[in-house]
């Protein structure tokens, strides 16, 4: 997905959660391994996910986007299909 069309927001916003999830990647234990982040910081970091996303919700409602307008795979299975209307060729007087 580009930042064209973006508001300087949105684009800080998506920044914000890719950052963070890179962060928690970073961070994540290995098997068997104790997580080095304490539980608060867990609970904080997901309330932090939660209101990103809220954020992005407002702003694509107040710019008039639903729910449904999710990007998609190319090779996604469609539930809609496309039809094509041909016009009647003219008729000549």
């Amino acid at each position: 997905m580009d930042n064209e069309g973006l508001t300087k927001e949105q684009r800080i916003l998506r920044v914000l959660r890719k950052v963070l999830g890179n962060i928690v990647k970073d961070t994540a234990p290995r098997p068997g391994r104790p997580n080095p982040l304490q539980e608060s910081t867990i609970e904080d970091i997901r309330g932090l996910f939660a209101l990103i996303a809220e954020r992005e919700r407002e702003l694509a409602n107040e710019a008039g986007m639903t729910a449904k307008e999710r990007p998609y795979f190319s090779d996604e299975p469609q539930n809609t299909h496309t039809l094509k209307l041909h016009r009647p060729a003219k008729k000549l007087n």
